[in-house]
C-alpha cells in the first residue's frame, strides 16, 4: 500500500517508516526537520518531505493516493514554546490531516495521542474510562486532536487512536536518554520516596500496537491505551536502567516540594532567556505524577500483546546508547 506518515523522521516516526517498509510499503514521510535518521529513511527508499502538518496545501498533496494515513507528528513539550504552537499543530494540524484522508478517500487513519491526557493516575492502574485530566497544555491539546478525530469518525471517516505510555529504546533522544546518563553516574538525585509509578513501553511494542491499531476492524472509532506489561516505581526503574549499564545505583533521597519551589522560580527567570532552564516544574513533576495503565482493551480488541520485556528492552536501549556515543 501506499502509506502517509505524518511526524516520519522523529524517534516512534522512524521506527513505523522501518516497519512498513519491511513489508515492501510505498512509504511517504512529512516531517517539520530532518532528524538523525532521514538519510538512513531516504536511502532504504522512503519519500521525505521537510514541512509542517500546519500547510493544509502539502498535507493534501501528500495523502492524495494514499491507502493508509498514520499521524504522528505533533508540537511536544518544550520551556517557552507559546500555546499557540501546540494549537496549530496538535488540533488544526490533525484537522488538516484528516479533512484530507476524507476527502482523499484513505482507507483507515490512526491518530497518535498520549497517555497523558488521563493526567495523574489517581487510582492506577488506569483504563480508557479513567478521567480526563490533562496536567499542561501539550496534552490539553492531544486530547483536542481526539476530539477532531472523533468528529471525522462521525462522519464517516475510519480511523483509531492511541494513547502511548512512556516510549522508549534505541533512538529515543529525549526522555530515558537523561535517565540513562544519570544512572550511569552511579549516583541519582531522587525527590521523594521514588515510590510513584511509571509505565514504560518499548517502541516496536507500540508500532506493533499501531499496526494492529490499523487494520483491526473493532478499532474503529476507539482509543487504546498502549504499554508494556506492567508499571513499576521510578526508583525500581532506574536501578534496573542501571543494570541495563553494568552499573550499581545508589539514590540520594531529596524532598520534593523545596525542589518543586525552585522549579518554579528557575522557570520564571529563564522564561525571557532563549535558553531551558536546568530545572522546571514539568521535569520535577515526573518525580510525583503517577503512570500506571491497564491494557487489556487493547488485548481484547487487537490482540495486542507486548513483545518486547523490560529487560530485553532496557538492554537494547543501552546498546544503542553506547555505540552511537550518548553514554
Amino acid at each position: 500500500m501506499r502509506v502517509l506518515v505524518t511526524g516520519a523522521t522523529g524517534f516512534t516516526g522512524a521506527h513505523l517508516v522501518r516497519n512498513l517498509m519491511d513489508e515492501h510499503h510505498e512509504v511517504i514521510g512529512l516531517d517539520n526537520q530532518e532528524g538523525i535518521f532521514f538519510n538512513e529513511l531516504r536511502d532504504r527508499g522512503a519519500d521525505l518531505h521537510v514541512g509542517s502538518v500546519t500547510d493544509e496545501a502539502l498535507v493534501r498533496r501528500l495523502t492524495d493516493g494514499c491507502q493508509r494515513v498514520y499521524h504522528l507528528a505533533a508540537a511536544f513539550r518544550k520551556v517557552n514554546l507559546p500555546k499557540t504552537a501546540y494549537w496549530n499543530v496538535n488540533v488544526d494540524g490533525t484537522r488538516y490531516v484528516m479533512q484530507a484522508a476524507k476527502d482523499c478517500r484513505v482507507e483507515r487513519v490512526l491518530y497518535c495521542s498520549t497517555c497523558g491526557v488521563h493526567g495523574n493516575v489517581e487510582t492506577p492502574p488506569a483504563g480508557e474510562d479513567a478521567p480526563i485530566e490533562p496536567a499542561d497544555y501539550y496534552q490539553y491539546t492531544k486530547w483536542e486532536g481526539e476530539r477532531v478525530v472523533q468528529e471525522f469518525v462521525k462522519d464517516g471517516l475510519w480511523a483509531s487512536i492511541v494513547r502511548p505510555a512512556a516510549i522508549y529504546g534505541p533512538g529515543d533522544p529525549e526522555r530515558f536518554l537523561m535517565l540513562y546518563r544519570r544512572a550511569a553516574k552511579g549516583r541519582f538525585l531522587m525527590l521523594g520516596d521514588g515510590q510513584t509509578h511509571y509505565h514504560p513501553l518499548y517502541v516496536t511494542n507500540l508500532i506493533d500496537a499501531m499496526r494492529l491499531a490499523t487494520e483491526s476492524e473493532a478499532a474503529r472509532g476507539n482509543a487504546y491505551l498502549i504499554a508494556d506489561e506492567h508499571s513499576l516505581p521510578i526508583k525500581e526503574l532506574v536501578a534496573k536502567i542501571g543494570q541495563a549499564l553494568g552499573v550499581d545505583v545508589k539514590f540520594v533521597h531529596l524532598p520534593f516540594w523545596p525542589v518543586y519551589a525552585a522549579s518554579v522560580v528557575c522557570e520564571l527567570i529563564y522564561k525571557p532567556l532563549p535558553f531551558e532552564p536546568p530545572i522546571f516544574p514539568r521535569r520535577v513533576d515526573w518525580f510525583r505524577q503517577n503512570r500506571s495503565f491497564n491494557i487489556s482493551k487493547a488485548r481484547n480488541d487487537l490482540g495486542y500483546v507486548p513483545a518486547v520485556d523490560l529487560p530485553e528492552g532496557l538492554a537494547s536501549t543501552a546498546a544503542w546508547y553506547r555505540e552511537n556515543g550518548y553514554v
